[in-house]
């Protein structure tokens, strides 16, 4: 594995490279993307920039160089062999003093790559008792602030499922840890809007442009009726919900089955949509 830190492309990804007082590592001011590697070549890498410069301005740090990021990503995958694969862009606000206040270093820039599993054909979730704020100051960020989601997630393993859906304040349905939501009902195919706080997720804008999604906010409970669901994301893809809160919905249905087939036509006909 290698990984590209501030201009320099280390082979021993193990190797000190970031300081200790980094403020992404101290408080987590940074934020991220992950990006999907197909054949060597990273997939919706426009889109993944456009998104971590949002993200970058609405943390108040300043915008990354898409020029020095994309020579970063392009060394990384150049030393890699990787027909399938995750790269992870990491940009943080720098070394920095101890605490919340940000220091006057240059922010950091991380590039790193690695082997990406196929996932499971099917997942299990649940709702969390824990709302989304839509109205918080990182909402809609993709920031490195996870530990939200690393409870979260871990709520949902002990009760035997895959991921987590989170409702926000006013308890409608938001997102999953890490994916977004879209369900069925009456034939229609539906997923939160952007104001629900969901984050702006490059597989759900592409999903939302190539096939009939209604986007709408509605209670969580929504999910209680829906005839099928299933999360989409980057590592994820179109992936059916089999149960959801004990609930079976079984195979995959139409609409998921469609959804996932014009996904995997579409992406392989451009590799940067």
């Amino acid at each position: 594995m290698h990984a590209w830190v501030d201009g320099r492309l280390l082979s021993d990804p193990a190797e000190p490279a970031i300081r200790v007082t980094d403020h992404g590592l101290t408080v987590g001011d940074g934020v991220f993307e992950a990006v999907k590697v197909l054949d060597g070549q990273p997939f919706a890498l426009t889109r993944h920039l456009a998104r971590l410069d949002f993200s970058a301005r609405g943390l108040g740090l300043p915008a990354p160089d898409p020029g020095e990021v994309r020579r970063a990503v392009a060394e990384v995958l150049a030393a890699e062999n990787l027909p399938r694969g995750r790269l992870r862009i990491t940009y943080t606000g720098g070394p920095a003093p101890l605490g919340s206040g940000r220091g006057d270093q240059p922010p950091t820039l991380v590039v790193v790559a690695a082997p990406l599993a196929p996932a499971q054909a099917s997942v299990t979730v649940v709702t969390v008792p824990w709302p989304r704020n839509e109205r918080g100051a990182v909402s809609r960020l993709k920031t490195t602030s996870y530990a939200e989601n690393v409870v979260a997630l871990a709520y949902a393993a002990e009760r035997g499922a895959g991921e987590a859906i989170f409702a926000n304040t006013v308890g409608s349905l938001c997102e999953g840890t890490g994916s977004n939501v879209f369900y069925a009902v009456d034939g229609e195919l539906r997923t939160p809007t952007l104001a629900s706080g969901c984050l702006a997720g490059i597989t759900r804008a592409l999903l939302v442009q190539w096939c009939e999604v209604r986007e709408v906010d509605e209670p969580v409970e929504v999910l209680g009726e829906a005839d099928e669901i299933f999360l989409a994301s980057t590592t994820r893809d179109v992936q059916p919900v089999r149960r959801c809160d004990g609930r079976e919905l079984g195979e995959a249905g139409p609409l998921t089955t469609r959804a996932a087939a014009t996904w995997r036509e579409r992406e392989a006909l451009d590799a940067d949509p």
